[in-house]
């Protein structure tokens, strides 16, 4: 872990940038990923969100600074040349270290990096219709259901897919937006 991988301190606990060289990083968010996830999500999967956006991919870190206990994975792209929609794709916290406010940071930090570095638009993510505490926490900071997906989950469990609009233009038809100018 290097130093300047620190983005902020909450509440005692460094929250740092996903270093793409560290393997033993990789490895701790694939076992939080794997053991607590409802969704058996494939290795590929995240490894190719961590390789392609690791500036999307914040973890939190016990105080001894050895241990991962929370993660948050996400990317940002065009959505049908319009917008630029960030993608929450998963929040993973350690059960002991829940209800501690890390899922929310996590959930902020990533929100403000997405407009500072992106210029988002809005925010998508998809979360089961039981996660009553997740559709709270997202709830609680903009986001607005927007769609039921059916037997959506491997598990056969339905999802919300939530949206957190941050230009006005989230709100508009895509069929009435120009495309995204190119740099």
């Amino acid at each position: 872990m290097t130093s300047n991988s620190l983005i902020t301190v909450i509440n005692d606990l460094e929250y740092h940038q996903f270093d793409v060289s560290s393997q033993d990083e990789f490895n701790q968010i694939s076992s939080l990923i794997s053991e607590h996830l409802s969704e058996p999500y494939s290795i590929y999967v995240y490894w190719y969100f961590l390789n392609t956006w690791p500036q999307y991919c914040i973890i939190v870190r016990e105080k001894d600074h050895s241990t991962i206990i929370g993660v948050i994975i996400s990317k940002v792209e065009p959505h049908r040349n319009v917008r630029m929609r960030g993608y929450i794709g998963m929040v993973v916290i350690e059960p002991k270290f829940r209800k501690l406010g890390i899922g929310k940071s996590l959930v902020k930090l990533t929100i403000q990096k997405m407009i500072e570095v992106d210029n988002v638009d809005e925010i998508m993510l998809e979360t089961e219709v039981i996660n009553d505490k997740a559709i709270n926490l997202y709830q609680n900071l903009g986001f607005l259901k927007v769609k039921r997906l059916y037997r959506y989950y491997l598990n056969t469990h339905d999802a919300f897919r939530l949206i957190l609009p941050i230009e006005e233009k989230a709100t508009t038809r895509i069929a009435f937006l120009p495309p995204i100018e190119q740099a």
